[in-house]
């Protein structure tokens, strides 16, 4: 007589013929996370000392570099002086402003560039000439979404998007999605430090918790893994551990209830 472990496994293997190893999730996921990424995501202190959702930092002044766009006019819009329109910085760090040269921009900050600037034209006009400098195409700062989202890419930081900013902005995840294995690897030297915060992402759009909505830094990169062998078809109760899996606090504030430790 077929014990009800044999009859588990048949109607298992007829459900992968009928349906294939993909849709269960038994097939290799295509975006895999590295073991050593895998073993410092789970190693990770709870929470990282890291901006986030609802505790943003402002970012440094910006660092103009090759790519980016600047904008060069007069600070009187009806003065005779005509400067080339939009400067986009050369992959030598320079701008081409014509007749006034063509001055070295990158790795500096805009107060610096327009007080360069100033002086060139100044010196050519015989004369002082206020000018101004803007940024218009911030194009060197930006961040990356890979792995199992619909549009993988690079994107322009503005300094106050998040994971979630980032996943969004990427087209969201696809069905193939480890949504409890989401990290974040922040940029460092060769011989520097590693540096890989989970995100729990169910826990960022179900909850509501910001624990891991870190504040995106140029350079960061969001990897949104494949499931694996169990994960398409094991309840999520099964497959504890990790960073993801803390206790939530339960608040509801229907009614007249609002729990003990709820704020």
């Amino acid at each position: 007589m077929p014990t009800p472990t044999r009859v588990a496994g048949a109607a298992l293997t007829l459900l992968v013929v009928a349906v294939g190893c993909e849709t269960l999730g038994l097939s290799p996921p295509a975006n895999q996370l590295l073991p050593v990424t895998k073993d410092m995501r789970n190693s990770a202190p709870m929470p990282p000392a890291v901006p986030r959702e609802l505790a943003k930092e402002l970012h440094p002044a910006f660092v103009v570099e090759p790519g980016d766009v600047l904008l060069v006019q007069p600070a009187d819009l009806d003065a005779p002086l005509r400067l080339p329109p939009d400067q986009t910085v050369f992959a030598d760090g320079t701008i081409d402003l014509g007749v006034y040269g063509r001055p070295v921009v990158a790795g500096k900050v805009l107060p610096q560039i327009e007080a360069e600037v100033k002086a060139l034209i100044t010196a050519k006009e015989k004369g002082n000439v206020a000018v101004t400098v803007r940024l218009i195409g911030r194009n060197s700062k930006v961040y990356y979404v890979l792995g199992e989202v619909n549009a993988p890419g690079a994107f322009p930081i503005k300094g106050n998007e998040t994971v979630l900013d980032g996943i969004l902005a990427a087209g969201g995840i696809t069905q193939r999605a480890s949504e409890q294995n989401v990290v974040l690897s922040r940029p460092t030297p060769p011989d520097g430090c590693r540096v890989v915060y989970p995100v729990c992402y169910t826990n960022v759009v179900q909850l509501g918790d910001t624990t891991t909505n870190y504040q995106l830094q140029p350079g960061d990169r969001v990897y949104v893994p494949g499931r694996g062998l169990l994960e398409g078809i094991l309840p999520a109760k099964c497959l504890k551990g990790g960073p993801c899996a803390g206790p939530q606090v339960a608040c509801w504030w229907g009614g007249n209830c609002a729990p003990a430790g709820c704020r």
